[in-house]
């Protein structure tokens, strides 16, 4: 290559790298910018008048988000009790949703309480199974926890987390064994 060439290569790929920055950037913002809109509509509305379970779940999952776990609570409970006839799977995720909320703040059995209750309305959540599967191995309750990634994986067999999981676990419990 010519050596005369080597700025304009230089530069070329220069602007190519700012240039793929600028467009990340922008979807950010605007993600950002479409969670904020939600997030405010949401919270104006509920404020002024009572709201649906998709609503308060929406509004919840954004305080989630957030990391403000009492807020989403308040709001997921809310969600719950929207509703007379709440479809099982939509309930199932609210309960999730909780159970998560719970186990950000180190409330493990509120957490397992919340996350029972989602399966017992769709048993095969693997998303509840998986969490449930982590609030026990939290709590060292290792032969549950291999119990709920087992169960995941009847489920999803592909399931990756439920796959790393469980396969420590029994590695755990032979060692445990052989002590």
């Amino acid at each position: 290559m010519d050596n005369s060439m080597l700025p304009v290569v230089y530069l070329s790929t220069l602007l190519i790298l700012l240039a793929g920055i600028a467009v990340f950037l922008g979807q950010q913002i605007f993600k950002t910018q479409k969670v904020e809109r939600t997030f405010s509509k949401l919270q104006k509305k509920l404020q002024q008048e009572k709201g649906t379970s998709r609503e308060y779940y929406e509004l919840g999952s954004i305080y989630l988000e957030k990391k403000l776990f009492v807020q989403s609570i308040n709001l997921f409970q809310k969600a719950l009790k929207a509703e007379k006839n709440l479809d099982p799977e939509n309930g199932a995720l609210i309960y999730n949703a909780l159970g998560y909320s719970y186990f950000a703040q180190e409330q493990l059995d509120l957490a397992i309480r919340n996350y029972k209750e989602a399966l017992k309305l769709y048993p095969e959540y693997p998303v509840a199974l998986n969490n449930l599967g982590n609030a026990y191995e939290k709590k060292q309750l290792t032969s549950q926890a291999l119990e709920m990634y087992e169960q995941t994986l009847k489920f999803e067999p592909n399931n990756k987390i439920a796959k790393r999981r469980a396969e420590s676990l029994r590695k755990r419990l032979v060692s445990s064994t052989k002590s």
